[in-house]
């Protein structure tokens, strides 16, 4: 049997989705800038996305800028608030947490070495933000916050709404990466009282290489990508048509289906968990908290009981026909002993022993059985 559960990694395009794009691969092929005929046809294609993009989250269309994916979305972000806050105002202090995507943390780094100050913030046991040390560390040399909605690795939910109220109050810019919540759950940008957001279409049943990074009217920022007017001078480069088109559909699908596909991973995952502890209640560890994501379910076998090689334990699953994964697809290749779980106060032998399955609408109750019955296997396997 073979049993896809990577879909925080990704997830499988929609065939409606593909259907919609393929006329915008070979018959509607004109660059959006060119003003012919041939132009016009894919300009109209992307502002009819953007429109419904920007509805789906009640934002305006002037306030959605695509991308080539999360990614790029954050580096985006987050330069471009900062550098111009800190042109405008001297501002030149970035706060994150010790749990956010290493887009997000590897461009602070980045940062840092042009002058800016970063400060990272505690996360807890169950990888959410310790909310009393962000507003202790927030000063007004601060030129933005940014804190990721939902965790891709254990599917912890830190509280949006409560950390930007705390920003706003003190005239701070705030950005959450939503990669792992866009499409899946209710997303208001006025209500979560956000300036700028990422968001990527492969997670969603979208095609890969497609994004975009919502900024509220009225944030500073500057390029990324320079050398085009596209994006309106804020993103250089010929646009991805199909793949915008693409990022559409499945936020249409998305919407419609929502509330339904939630229901759906909720019980998969709580049958799941329900397995998990009748395997091993004490030595296996579920991470994210009591009110995870259902999305995703990241476990972690404790050194203490089982000889964890996080390669061989993927190996395993692998050649049982189960795909999952050891933490973020971006650094699995490494398979380096997640920062999530680390700063989450797990040692490093317990953080080698960390497995992800993360689910879709795709997924069924047998899957689970049958992932279920290969980790029975694997226990066996691994145990001291």
């Amino acid at each position: 049997m073979k049993v896809y559960f990577d879909n925080a990694a990704t997830t499988p395009l929609n065939p409606q989705v593909f259907e919609k794009m393929k006329p915008y691969v070979t018959e509607f092929f004109g660059n959006p800038s060119s003003i012919h005929s041939y132009g016009r046809k894919t300009r109209v294609a992307i502002e009819e996305a953007r429109e419904v993009i920007a509805e789906f989250i009640n934002a305006k269309p002037g306030e959605i800028y695509f991308t080539s994916g999360g990614t790029e979305a954050n580096n985006f972000i987050i330069t471009g608030i900062t550098k111009t806050e800190f042109s405008e105002s001297r501002k030149n202090k970035i706060i994150t947490t010790k749990g956010e995507h290493h887009s997000v943390l590897d461009t602070c780094y980045e940062l840092t070495k042009y002058g800016f100050e970063l400060q990272l913030i505690d996360i807890d046991k169950n990888s959410k933000i310790i909310l009393s040390d962000f507003e202790n560390k927030i000063n007004e040399n601060c030129a933005l916050t940014s804190v990721i909605h939902i965790n891709n690795e254990t599917g912890s939910i830190n509280p949006i709404e409560e950390l930007s109220s705390i920003t706003k109050r003190k005239k701070i810019y705030f950005h959450t990466d939503a990669v792992q919540s866009f499409g899946k759950i209710k997303i208001d940008v006025n209500e979560l009282g956000i300036d700028a957001l990422s968001a990527s279409a492969h997670k969603i049943n979208g095609p890969k290489g497609t994004g975009f990074a919502y900024v509220r009217s009225g944030t500073p920022i500057s390029p990324l990508i320079f050398g085009g007017s596209q994006e309106r001078n804020r993103r250089g480069g010929t646009e991805n048509v199909a793949g915008i088109v693409g990022l559409a559909e499945a936020v249409k699908i998305a919407k419609a289906e929502m509330v339904k596909n939630y229901e759906h991973v909720k019980k998969l995952r709580d049958e799941f968990v329900k397995g998990i502890k009748i395997l091993d209640k004490d030595f296996i560890k579920i991470n994210g908290g009591e009110d995870a994501f259902p999305y995703i379910l990241s476990i972690t076998f404790l050194s203490e009981k089982y000889r964890n090689e996080a390669e061989a334990m993927l190996m395993f699953l692998d050649i049982n026909g189960i795909a999952a994964s050891n933490g973020a697809a971006c650094t699995s290749g490494t398979l380096k002993p997640s920062h999530v779980i680390i700063n989450s106060g797990y040692k490093l032998e317990d953080a080698a022993g960390t497995i992800r399955f993360s689910f879709g609408s795709q997924n069924t109750f047998k899957e689970v059985e049958y992932a279920l019955e290969i980790l029975k296997k694997m226990i066996e396997k691994f145990r001291k």
